[in-house]
């Protein structure tokens, strides 16, 4: 049975840190609280660590995970090219629900999956977060769900769809932000919003000033379960749609990067006991067996 460590009390919190940073040391997985839902982490630099992740939540290569960071000052060692622009944006919305998109430093020796040079990072506006971060550096963290289920807004929540996939819970209570974060790619000459969310369009143009911002369209899913040419978005979340953009822009290299969950009623509350998940269900038609909800919410995440 894995660990469950109440984080509102400072031995709690003491215990479940020390705990963690052991597990991710180790190359194993930690559930932990954000500021949008519960997240799967992983050290980004230990490809066990991130396999596991590809593996609790029944995903491919192809849906990697994007990389959490305990400040600012971090990115400058994982990303590369970046147009001054960014910065702008990192000072206004970070700690906050902004995920960005850059260039990877090719020198890295990580393997978050079929990536094509880009990560995606954020600084989470969590004390538990950002206190494991402090200690771990970079996050791989994926939101704490199986693929294709409801986002974990409670510890009991990604206990029952984890289980020992999990080495540490760290429990910091009800997650109730609404939605997940906005995702930018940042790999272009211009910014192009890939999903609307917790920083709305809107925001992201009074903060950019002139430059100009480009926001995905995509209303038509194919049979291969894509949208619009855009990769196919794991546990039902969907390209933001813009009014005032006539065209889909033509895809980008940061794309793949939606990770973060649509936010569902908590099914159960206030247990620490973390049962085994159940085996998975086997695959159905693909269309039959897609999150019917609208995106709101993963990811850590």
């Amino acid at each position: 049975m894995s660990p469950v460590f109440d984080c509102s009390t400072p031995q709690g919190r003491d215990d479940g840190l020390a705990a963690a940073k052991e597990a991710i040391g180790e190359g194993r997985l930690v559930v932990l609280p954000t500021d949008t839902v519960y997240g799967l982490a992983a050290d980004a630099f230990n490809p066990t660590g991130v396999n596991a992740i590809f593996s609790a939540k029944g995903r491919g290569r192809d849906m990697p995970p994007p990389v959490l960071v305990p400040n600012p000052r971090t990115v400058d060692g994982l990303a590369m090219a970046m147009p001054s622009w960014v910065r702008r944006l990192m000072k206004e919305f970070w700690p906050g629900g902004l995920t960005l998109v850059v260039r990877a430093q090719q020198s890295l020796s990580w393997d978050l999956g079929d990536t094509n040079g880009t990560v995606g990072l954020r600084m989470p506006d969590d004390e538990v977060a950002l206190a494991l971060l402090a200690e771990t550096g970079p996050l791989a963290v994926s939101s704490a769900n199986r693929t294709g289920q409801p986002a974990a807004t409670t510890i009991t929540d990604a206990g029952f769809q984890l289980g020992p996939f999990a080495d540490v819970y760290l429990d910091g209570g009800t997650r109730d932000q609404q939605q997940p974060s906005t995702i930018v790619d940042c790999t272009k000459p211009d910014p192009v919003v890939l999903r609307e969310g917790a920083v709305s369009v809107a925001r992201l143009r009074e903060v950019l000033g002139d430059i100009h911002l480009v926001a995905a369209t995509s209303d038509v899913e194919g049979d291969d379960g894509r949208r619009g040419g855009v990769p196919e978005l794991p546990d039902g979340v969907e390209v933001s749609s813009s009014a005032d953009v006539d065209e889909t822009p033509e895809p980008s290299l940061g794309q793949h990067w939606h990770d973060a969950s649509t936010v569902q009623p908590s099914r159960s509350r206030g247990s620490t006991v973390l049962p085994p998940p159940a085996d998975p269900a086997p695959s159905a038609d693909p269309a039959a067996s897609s999150d019917p909800t609208d995106s709101a919410t993963g990811e850590p995440r």
